[in-house]
């Protein structure tokens, strides 16, 4: 007869390797359409004559209406349910995304900016939110981590990719850039479609899972939220009122400014210390990427072993302030590189022990809400982080003393982790 461990492993690798690898491609190109403007900032930058200070605003405002739009777009999953609302959102940026040639002025480079962050701002809170209908706590940042991890793995994807779609310049008489725009939009549009016949909104209409699988997962999961308390189930304006999501909220701002100042801006960053030509610079940006992948796996497997979340949120934050201060000061630029990538490593290292702790507070209408809130908060330093690399950029004619500021927001970053109390 089967023991009860064993059904848990058999039910919880099921729906790993139903859910975690689609997830993960989706949010690839969610991420992709959102940062690839870093890979075309080389030639926007110069064919549409904007300074950085023009294109760090763009960047940036895809976070403006990201954040905005979270919660109700959070709001509204509830409503409708995963699957269509998901799916829905998927097509909806893929058409803006592939828009994005037809800008040619400032004025238009902002709004396409700003519509895509309002299509996307429903996607990442949404999904940790479905994440949390589908494994239970023990192993919660290890499916986090693995979801996140698409973050890095865009950048190792998107710079060969990237660098493919820029190769097509001059074909039917388009600029290379625009090529990188409809050939990374368009797949968000097919997987949307996709995602209305291949996700099920929780385990109960899950047709894939067996019967003794479906009532563990239903069981197990409906004990843990019954065991949140209280005050952080209920009412969502109960959320308003809890200090530790507002301490979340003020770490997730921090630590967005460093790893959208580095995903935005990191082949501009490379080619000014490398020298390099703009196509091997892109390729070059995969190595941090790769390198931040491997970390961030390996702090999520051991968070996860140990039941710890502040103490690796705290050694993840050391790496990026190593990183972050070395980039800042180092000219050699083979050991620049390997700051940024350590840098890189140390930010998004951070994210699967931290996504843990919320979604461990929070069930029901608060859960949406608290999530898409601190979610909310990271948009804003996504929109500050780039937005500060341009203007220090523009007014230092170097990216040292933005690289060093960053740094310095990642030691404040890890005087609120020391005072972050969560049971």
């Amino acid at each position: 007869m089967e023991s009860g461990n064993e059904l848990a492993l058999r039910t919880l690798a099921r729906v790993s390797r139903r859910l975690i690898p689609f997830l993960f491609t989706l949010y690839v190109f969610a991420y992709l359409d959102r940062v690839n403007i870093g890979y075309a900032a080389l030639f926007i930058r110069r064919e549409l004559h904007f300074s950085n200070t023009v294109y760090g605003t763009g960047a940036g405002l895809f976070f403006l209406s990201y954040a905005l739009f979270e919660v109700p777009s959070n709001l509204i999953l509830l409503r409708v349910g995963p699957r269509r609302w998901i799916g829905t959102l998927m097509v909806v940026w893929g058409v803006i995304s592939a828009s994005m040639p037809l800008a040619h002025t400032p004025f238009e480079f902002y709004l396409l900016r700003f519509l895509l962050g309002a299509a996307e701002a429903g996607f990442f809170p949404g999904i940790i939110l479905y994440l949390t209908y589908w494994f239970p706590k023990q192993e919660k940042a290890r499916a986090m981590a693995r979801f996140l991890a698409a973050t890095a793995v865009s950048g190792v994807i998107g710079a060969p990719l990237s660098n493919l779609l820029l190769r097509l310049d001059g074909i039917a008489g388009i600029a290379g850039w625009k090529w990188l725009f409809v050939g990374e939009g368009v797949p968000s549009i097919l997987l949307g479609i996709l995602v209305f016949w291949a996700l099920a909104d929780n385990p109960a209409t899950a047709s894939w899972l067996p019967e003794d699988e479906r009532q563990w997962l239903i069981q197990t999961l409906e004990a843990e939220r019954a065991g949140i308390s209280e005050a952080h189930s209920v009412d969502f304006r109960a959320v308003w009122r809890n200090g530790v999501m507002w301490q979340l909220s003020g770490l997730y701002f921090l630590l967005s400014v460093g790893f959208y100042s580095l995903s935005l801006w990191m082949p501009v960053v490379l080619k000014q210390i490398s020298g390099a030509t703009e196509k091997r610079v892109i390729l070059l940006s995969a190595v941090p990427w790769l390198f931040a992948t491997m970390v961030m796996l390996v702090i999520a497997h051991f968070s996860d072993k140990r039941q710890e979340r502040r103490r690796f949120l705290l050694g993840s934050l050391a790496g990026g302030i190593v990183g972050f201060g070395l980039s800042a000061s180092l000219t050699n630029p083979w050991l620049a590189i390997a700051a940024l990538s350590l840098a890189a490593a140390g930010a998004w290292a951070c994210l699967g022990p931290f996504w843990a702790l919320p979604t461990t507070m929070m069930r029901g209408t608060a859960a949406a809400g608290g999530i898409a809130i601190i979610n909310s908060a990271g948009a804003l330093g996504a929109f500050c982080g780039p937005l500060m690399m341009g203007i220090v950029s523009d007014a230092t004619h170097s990216f040292h003393a933005a690289l060093g500021t960053v740094a310095v927001l990642f030691l404040i970053a890890v005087g609120v982790t020391w005072r972050l109390r969560v049971s």
